[in-house]
């Protein structure tokens, strides 16, 4: 802006300083030639009355410098002049000034020579005698004079040029300077050009309606997330570059980020090739979804374009923990193949020694050890068959009726149910403690106690020992199931509920067993409250206490 008006400026400036100074030098010319004329004048009526006086005698003597005088009778013809031969030169009779001095006594004329580039002027006055005495003087044109003026002319143009800066540039910043000044913020408080207060007040009310819009937007901005930060899955919104806007916090938590990652791009964040495929589809206007593993953890990636106008403004990504759901199929789908597995060894061999005994091909010896087996076998798949039912009733039961049980009674029960294959094991049984109450379901705190005492036995060695324990500690009742058997390696401790797990599956065909006896015990305990915890060295034993919550004041 200062440029413009320096520039609109200085033109002006100096327009009107060269146009100044023409129409002064036009008017101081346009005046000496005024005054010169006057004076031709007065020397025409002085050099008339010294003729009329003196006759050709008032020549003599006379220096007219650059005036020139010329003598003519009443015809025309010349009788005297100061710088020609009168007698060589021709009638003047025709003279314009000549002529109407002769009819009117005085006459005037300005005869111009575009070759010479000068001007004449002539002034003409008639005698008594009849005759004429004309004077007159040469003067250049102003073009001419202007030439012969070129050096001074051209001092004051730059003097003029100079000064037609120095005040342009002088004017443009003192217009421009109250605008720099300006406040802004409060436009109506500055005292300014007039001309602007149309435009300071338009200001002012746009920043009260931007001021406005700001709290409102500020205001929904924090009514969404007041609303997002209550969702539990994460949520990120990104604009049509892939850059977050907002993310809640349980998609801070997911992604292990924070509100600095806002502005950054999605991909910075998060590094999934398919997350990064779901985002550039969702960029072309395709919804999406994918299954994304962060931490250990699983979840369900949701992508949605936001549009307007039917163009991609951003993306709307939602992120659903299905850790459980997700390890829930993985486990189903293990199951399931534990189950068909499991179930298919016992129905072959079944199907093959009953084949053997229908085509009598066995000897009369045999067909009791096949018999046995063929039952074994049998018994082995009901047991897994039950123990399958009792693992989807625990699934499936949300409710499960529990009464006042006492745990050291359960455990007997449970040791004179199993005292006859510890006998067959030569393992020892050894039941301490006394009673103590706890809120639970019989048939499952039996199972518990039955399955934990069972694989004591079974994975026992011979002649060895296993001891039950019950008592309280801290208003806690504590189950202590504890053998003399090969052990658990440390590294397996952690996998022994899994359903159809056995550390050692050599010896667990050996000793038989469906592997879901401890799975059982794990969901009967959850049912119960209660948690357990495995102690184990190889080759020493194996300790599993179990801890249930003591009963309230009023269910004792």
């Amino acid at each position: 802006m200062v440029k413009k008006i320096f520039r609109s400026t200085l033109f002006s400036n100096f327009l009107i300083l060269l146009l100044s100074l023409l129409l002064i030098v036009g008017a101081v010319y346009r005046y000496f030639n005024q005054l010169q004329m006057e004076q031709l004048q007065t020397q025409t009526a002085l050099a008339a009355q010294g003729l009329s006086v003196e006759g050709r005698d008032f020549f003599e003597g006379l220096k007219t410098s650059n005036t020139r005088i010329t003598w003519v009778d009443n015809t025309g013809k010349v009788l005297y002049d100061t710088e020609s031969d009168a007698t060589k030169m021709e009638n003047h009779g025709d003279r314009e000034e000549i002529a109407e001095a002769i009819a009117s006594g005085h006459g005037e004329s300005v005869r111009y020579s575009s070759t010479l580039t000068q001007k004449s002027l002539y002034v003409a006055q008639r005698l008594v005698n009849g005759t004429v005495v004309r004077l007159s003087v040469t003067q250049h044109s102003i073009l001419l004079l202007l030439f012969g003026l070129f050096q001074p002319l051209l001092l004051v143009l730059l003097i003029m040029l100079a000064l037609s800066i120095w005040i342009s540039r002088y004017t443009a910043h003192r217009l421009v300077a109250p605008l720099n000044q300006l406040d802004l913020d409060s436009p109506l408080e500055n005292v300014v050009y007039g001309e602007i207060s149309p435009l300071l007040r338009r200001i002012d009310h746009q920043q009260k309606e931007l001021a406005s819009q700001e709290q409102l937007l500020t205001q929904k901005k924090g009514e969404f997330d007041t609303i997002i930060s209550k969702i539990r899955e994460g949520m990120v919104l990104l604009d049509n570059q892939r850059r977050i806007i907002s993310m809640n916090p349980a998609a801070q938590q997911l992604l292990q980020a924070d509100n600095e990652s806002v502005g950054r791009d999605m991909l910075e964040v998060v590094r999934d090739l398919q997350l990064n495929k779901l985002m550039e589809a969702g960029l072309t206007g395709v919804k999406g979804e994918g299954v994304l593993t962060v931490e250990g953890m699983t979840y369900k990636a949701l992508v949605r374009p936001i549009l307007s106008d039917n163009q991609v403004t951003g993306l709307a990504l939602l992120f659903f923990d299905i850790t459980e759901q997700w390890q829930a199929e993985q486990m189903r789908r293990e199951f399931t193949a534990n189950v068909s597995h499991e179930l298919k060894t016992p129905l072959h061999i079944i199907s093959g020694y009953s084949e053997m005994l229908h085509n009598q091909v066995v000897s009369e010896a045999d067909v009791q050890q096949f018999a046995h087996k063929i039952h074994s076998e049998s018994q082995r798949m009901v047991q897994l068959v039950e123990d399958i039912i009792n693992l989807s009733l625990l699934d499936e039961s949300p409710q499960i009726s529990m009464e006042k049980l006492d745990v050291y009674q359960v455990a007997t029960e449970s040791l004179e149910s199993l005292s006859g294959k510890a006998s067959q094991k030569q393992v020892a049984l050894h039941l301490k403690g006394s009673s103590h109450f706890v809120k639970g379901n019989h048939a499952l705190l039996s199972s518990v106690i039955y399955n934990l005492c069972d694989n004591a036995i079974t994975y026992n060695q011979p002649k060895g020992d296993v001891y039950v324990t019950v008592t309280g500690k801290d208003n806690k009742v504590l189950l202590e199931v504890k053998d003399t058997g090969i052990g658990i390696p440390k590294e397996e401790q952690e996998r022994i509920f899994e359903r159809f797990y056995r550390v050692d599956k050599s010896r667990s065909k050996k000793v038989g067993g469906t592997g879901l006896g401890l799975s059982i015990v794990k969901h009967a305990l959850k049912c119960h409250g209660a948690s357990i915890e495995v102690s184990s060295q190889m080759g020493q034993g194996t300790s599993m206490i179990v801890t249930f919550p003591s009963l309230t004041d009023s269910e004792a």
